[in-house]
């Protein structure tokens, strides 16, 4: 199994998070207490160091609200797009965002008659682990134009025609594709593939509206930081094999367990381990950073909706009472370790 550095170092991180490979701290509260605990691995590949960093994102991100409706779009790429060998899935995710995000924002244009708001993440896999690259987007049910200072909503249970985006995002991802080539792949093998993509229908799908920004919030908390898969799915490991729970969306979305060899099982894992650098995570028309906060301002002021509140301060405090707060940290190398009992942090 040919893998990469991101993906040797992901699997090694894992391995080590929270053991004493890691080093530890030990944290001084000022009631007194200390807690020495090991240190986590901060590696996005890991499940447990991502479920701490979704709640303060979706903190930040909750600045960003309006109160109007919410929709969830998904842009989906047929097979002939996602069997690329892994040295062009980079190549492939990039143009996945841009076709996404200007497809929306064409839309937004011609339909509603200003810029959209969108937030877009990244999953490429699916409940098998298999590859299965699509882009989850969570989109303002309305367009600001800045031109005219005004807010033009749109329909509350209906954003865009499915069918029409479908076509839209076909034609925008395979003109950027052949734009943007695949590496190690000559000009042919690229024809080859887009006339594969272009000879299916693609899907775009638009779920119904959100009930309310707090919907959101924990849509956003649920898909933002998450990985192929989580423990919760495992079912049982041995020396040979792994089994793990998956659901057959063909068959009513019937829970069902797979068992896989250990070679196999991390096959398929490492796969969904991105480049170093890549973001996954990504918002365009006024939630993209630029002006964001200037355009976010103007709508609320023409919606007549205060600002929310601002996130609250973080304090850490002492997990054994809940009251003293930490005042001192002190980082511990991974050999002057004493077993540690238990994992306070």
């Amino acid at each position: 199994m040919s893998t990469t550095y991101e993906q040797r170092r992901a699997l090694s991180d894992i391995q080590r998070c929270r053991t004493a490979a890691m080093g530890a701290h030990r944290a001084l509260y000022a009631c007194g207490h200390e807690v020495t605990a090991y240190n986590s691995c901060r590696n996005r590949s890991c499940g447990r160091c991502l479920s701490g960093k979704s709640y303060d994102w979706v903190e930040q991100k909750e600045q960003d609200l309006l109160p109007v409706p919410y929709f969830h779009v998904v842009f989906t790429l047929p097979p002939a797009l996602a069997d690329v060998a892994p040295v062009a899935r980079a190549s492939v995710y990039e143009a996945l965002f841009h076709a996404a995000s200007a497809t929306i924002a064409r839309f937004g244009r011609e339909r509603a008659g200003g810029q959209m708001g969108v937030l877009a993440v990244l999953h490429t896999w699916g409940q098998a682990l298999t590859h299965h690259p699509h882009l989850h987007c969570v989109v303002a049910g309305g367009a600001f134009d800045a031109v005219s200072g005004t807010w033009n909503a749109t329909k509350r249970r209906f954003l865009f025609p499915v069918k029409a985006m479908s076509k839209v995002f076909r034609g925008k991802m395979l003109a950027e594709l052949r734009r943007r080539g695949l590496p190690d792949h000559d000009p042919a093998d690229v024809e080859r593939i887009i006339a594969a993509a272009a000879a299916v229908d693609w899907v775009v799908y638009a779920k119904a509206p959100f009930g309310g920004p707090q919907q959101v919030l924990r849509y956003l908390a649920r898909y933002t930081h998450k990985i192929a898969i989580s423990d919760h799915r495992l079912v049982d490991v041995d020396d040979s094999n792994v089994s793990f729970t998956w659901k057959d969306y063909r068959e009513a979305s019937t829970t069902k367990t797979m068992t896989l060899s250990g070679r196999e099982f991390l096959r398929r894992f490492v796969q969904h381990v991105l480049p170093r650098g890549f973001t996954r995570l990504r918002s365009y028309g006024f939630l993209a950073n630029t002006q964001k906060r200037k355009k976010l301002d103007a709508i609320r002021k023409i919606l007549n909706a205060a600002p929310p509140p601002p996130p609250p301060s973080k304090e850490c405090r002492c997990p054994v009472c809940g009251k003293g707060l930490l005042i001192e940290r002190v980082l511990l190398a991974a050999f002057t370790l004493a077993p540690i009992r238990q994992d306070t942090s």
